[in-house]
């Protein structure tokens, strides 16, 4: 786990595509569409989540908030939603890039009754004039009693 984590961390914190968003077109209002495309308004969806009202009750609805934090730009959610062991100590993120659609296509565990689950998805994003997608199958656990991300495989 410690070798594919680290080199995982390193690729995807070290390509600049692979950074954040551009906060300032970042919508927070309650009743607006959840940048996770779950179908839900952000203050029934992700909001919550990102604000520490309440713990992601699944696997995927973690990865739903980490999505949703990367495309809000909040570092804070991200760091604190890592497991403690493959976390970094800081997290950079690039201000030109939107992440603007995400595609969850399976989960395996991951359930409130579970306590390791994976999550395989396909998040879009766009910088300047430049589209990409980064398509990954990550790994959750349960720490301390609520869902955290534990590492990815890119591909």
């Amino acid at each position: 786990m410690g070798n594919r984590t680290a080199s995982w961390v390193i690729s995807f914190l070290s390509t600049p595509k692979m950074r954040g968003m551009n906060t300032e077109s970042a919508n927070r209002d309650p009743g607006a569409r959840c940048p996770c495309l779950s179908g839900f308004a952000f203050g029934e969806c992700c909001g919550p989540v990102l604000a520490g009202e309440r713990a992601a009750p699944t696997a995927e609805a973690l990865m739903r908030s980490r999505f949703t934090a990367f495309a809000l730009g909040d570092r804070n959610h991200l760091l604190v939603s890592w497991h403690p062991d493959t976390r970094p100590d800081d997290l950079e993120l690039d201000d030109a890039m939107r992440w603007y659609r995400l595609d969850v296509e399976s989960t395996d565990g991951g359930s409130p009754f579970d306590t390791e689950g994976e999550v395989t998805f396909t998040a879009y994003y766009k910088s300047g004039s430049e589209r990409g997608s980064l398509h990954e199958r990550s790994r959750f656990t349960r720490y301390d009693g609520r869902w955290v991300y534990l590492d990815g495989v890119l591909g």
